[in-house]
């Protein structure tokens, strides 16, 4: 199989399996990622619960284009676009009045964060499902998240629905994304660097 085929071939499973509301491990453009659909409240409850975490932490989604983000939240204020286009390395933009959700995806203040990102994978991914995936490190919440696949918890493994057949040989540490959060006045907040 060629790359392109493997690809496509990953993109179709994945997408067979959100759709039907399962949960998937996926290579992202920062570190591995646990993931479901963004608006199905019930697959959103199942990695809280894989991760053993409290639903009172929200969780990233990612997109495959900034053009999608206003379907999401209210507004986008205006430093978002320049911190998207200059960002150097993945960025997380944490926006205040997220909209059309799975409403335990979304933070008590009703703020989002969301990446939009470049990795060829999820994008294409993203832009078949048309709608935003959840991107949850994927490891138990407290334990050290995975530099690269080979470090991910057998729990983690059994745990999910498909688990991506690509670059799982990689072994290279990835870092998570820098955090921002925006407010519609002007205010930010850096929460990761």
């Amino acid at each position: 199989m060629t790359r392109v085929e493997e690809l496509i071939t990953e993109i179709n499973k994945c997408n067979e399996v959100l759709r039907q509301g399962g949960i998937i491990l996926y290579p992202t453009d920062t570190i591995w990622g646990i993931g479901c659909d963004a608006t199905n409240e019930k697959a959103v409850a199942r990695i809280y619960e894989l991760k053993k975490r409290e639903d009172s932490k929200s969780m990233i989604i990612l997109l495959d284009t900034e053009a999608r983000l206003l379907s999401y939240v209210r507004e986008v204020p205006e430093a978002a676009w320049d911190l998207m286009e200059y960002s150097e390395k993945p960025l997380t933009i944490i926006y205040p009045d997220a909209k059309n959700l799975a409403p335990n995806v979304i933070a008590e203040d009703k703020t989002i964060g969301i990446r939009v990102t470049k990795d060829e994978f999820c994008v294409k991914l993203i832009g078949k499902f048309k709608k935003p995936i959840v991107s949850t490190s994927a490891n138990i919440s407290g334990s050290p998240s995975p530099a690269n696949f080979s470090m991910i918890e057998k729990e983690i493994l059994e745990g999910v629905d498909y688990i991506v057949n690509l670059r799982q040989n990689e072994k290279t540490a990835s870092n998570p994304s820098s955090i921002i959060k925006l407010g519609l006045r002007g205010e930010f907040k850096i929460i990761r660097k």
